[in-house]
């Protein structure tokens, strides 16, 4: 059977912090911390804090701004975090309110209804509660009959989500499913670490997946001719905070409870891992690198991107080849490629192939090969 991907969806928070105020922000944080712990500094006890500086940010990561649900609390040196209000029971969280604005869209760009999808997926980093499920929650905002549940592989949840919904249609149970990446990266950033603070935003897309049979006519669908993934475990990316931390009160508050990483060793493992699988992936499809018009990959660190085309391809990528769009929103874990693919896929004509690629914290990797076929 075949599947396609028929609508996407993104929604974007109204707040953007630019590289500018982000630096100026943690600078003063650093130096109240420095002034506080003056005499440790002096007597050798404890390292200063080092400032950081946009043209560090952008060599580091290719990130200049990133967009967020709340930039009060982020840029206050006596917060570092963002202000989420808690949500009584009977309002739509935060996740489902970004889902169903995301979805909407989705679900335009198809021209499907909310009546005719038949399963909800949300897939992404870390989910704002245990349960009920985020995509129960969305299906029951859209009025959605069928089925819904929540998966999360890290960075890589929605290519993985996209080859669940897949694997869905292909066994009969769904004919269109929703699957939707509601990332509140900033909720799980340590602000407050220099080497980290500026890696993460906020956002969330949404893709439909349907049965070909299924697709509209008006829709520009791609189709799903093949789905490579692969998981490696490793804790050089690694976030520890869940409901098990209050029993252990002495490290509920540790720095470990947000994200962290080894950044230089996750830049020498994931690279070959990488081109390895999408290498492979095109031999098995009959391709090489440079027949692929499209590559849509995971948006975390442009340097990164850059030396993964130059292996495949054997030169530097032009943006055609592989677009970015991290400049603009940082990394957003799992939507980043997602938001590549809704942003630069219009100019592809039938026939033409892309590859759509994720990659990070497990370590966990997924790959689709897509083709326009409307």
């Amino acid at each position: 059977m075949s599947v396609v991907l028929s609508g996407t969806g993104l929604y974007v928070p109204s707040q953007s912090i630019s590289n500018e105020e982000l630096v100026a922000s943690y600078n003063q944080y650093a130096s109240l911390e420095n002034q506080k712990h003056r005499e440790d500094i002096v007597s050798g006890l404890r390292e200063p804090l080092q400032v950081s500086s946009v043209e560090f940010i952008e060599k580091a990561s290719g990130i200049k701004s990133r967009y967020v649900v709340d930039k009060l609390g982020v840029l206050d040196p006596h917060v570092m975090h963002p202000l989420i209000a808690d949500r009584p029971d009977d309002i739509w969280s935060l996740q489902c309110e970004m889902g169903v604005l995301a979805a909407k869209q989705a679900l335009a760009q198809a021209h499907v209804s909310a009546a005719e999808v038949d399963a909800v997926i949300v897939s992404c980093s870390n989910l704002q509660r245990a349960y009920p499920a985020i995509a129960i929650e969305i299906q029951k905002a859209l009025e959605i009959e069928g089925y819904a549940f929540d998966m999360n592989v890290a960075c890589s949840s929605a290519t993985f989500g996209i080859h669940t919904a897949m694997g869905s249609i292909e066994s009969g149970q769904a004919k269109t499913i929703l699957m939707i990446n509601p990332e509140v990266c900033s909720g799980h950033l340590q602000w407050k670490d220099r080497d980290c603070h500026f890696i993460f935003g906020d956002v969330c897309t949404a893709v439909v997946i349907q049965a070909r049979s299924e697709c509209k006519p008006a829709a520009k669908a791609f189709e799903i001719v093949s789905t490579k993934l692969k998981t490696d475990f490793s804790s050089n990316i690694r976030n520890n905070f869940g409901f098990l931390n209050r029993c252990d009160p002495e490290t509920v508050h540790s720095r470990d409870k947000t994200f962290r990483q080894q950044g230089r060793k996750v830049f020498k493992e994931i690279v070959p891992m990488v081109v390895e699988l999408l290498g492979q992936q095109l031999q098995d499809n009959g391709l090489t690198a440079q027949q692929v018009k499209r590559y849509w990959l995971h948006q975390a660190n442009i340097n990164m991107n850059q030396l993964i085309m130059r292996k495949l391809l054997g030169k530097s990528a032009t943006q055609e080849e592989a677009c970015v769009i991290l400049d603009e929103f940082a990394n957003t874990s799992s939507a980043g490629s997602i938001i590549a693919f809704h942003r630069f896929r219009e100019d592809f004509g039938v026939n033409d192939v892309g590859v759509l690629c994720s990659f990070g914290a497990g370590y966990s990797l997924g790959s689709l090969l897509l083709r326009c076929v409307s």
